[in-house]
């Protein structure tokens, strides 16, 4: 394990001394998280007409928790290039990560028309199975290599997602 660590280390360290910085502005980076998400109502939306003597209606407090939704996003040096809202139950599995590349490919193309992307994403099982990686070479995306179980080396988990 540590041993194709250091390796993959190694090819990224070769790779940015043959390209320098120019490629860090290719490098597409995924991450995704759990958000909780709710809309409280606002005041306008709850003001009422009642009589001076009518007793005011009671509110219920709304929960930070009342709903969560996953949250993957792609983002390189520059900002968010892709976000999508995955509803709770909603499972991320190959055709669901397939279906949200052909998605972010649409967007690369009208958002970095002139720059090639080299996606990085973990090794979760969606990532790696055959069928998405068939679905990548299709695409047209290339992949950086990311060890197994090394969150420092994946950026959303530092500055995304701190």
């Amino acid at each position: 394990m540590k041993a194709q660590r250091k390796n993959m280390c190694t090819q990224l360290l070769e790779l940015y001394n043959a390209e320098g910085e120019a490629l860090l502005q290719h490098i597409l980076t995924e991450g995704e998280s759990w958000i909780h998400h709710y809309d409280p109502e606002c005041k306008a939306q709850s003001m009422e007409y009642r009589h001076k003597t009518s007793p005011s209606p009671r509110k219920f407090k709304v929960v930070a928790s009342a709903r969560k939704v996953l949250f993957p996003v792609f983002w390189y040096m520059e900002g968010v290039v892709h976000i999508e809202f995955l509803e709770r139950g909603c499972t991320v599995n190959f055709e669901r990560y397939i279906s949200t590349l052909r998605a972010l490919k649409l967007r690369l193309r009208r958002v970095r028309r002139d720059k090639d992307s080299i996606l990085q994403h973990d090794n979760a099982r969606p990532h790696t199975s055959r069928q998405t990686q068939d679905a990548l070479r299709q695409l047209d995306l290339t992949t950086l290599s990311h060890p197994a179980y090394s969150p420092d080396l994946a950026p959303s988990d530092y500055y995304l997602f701190p």
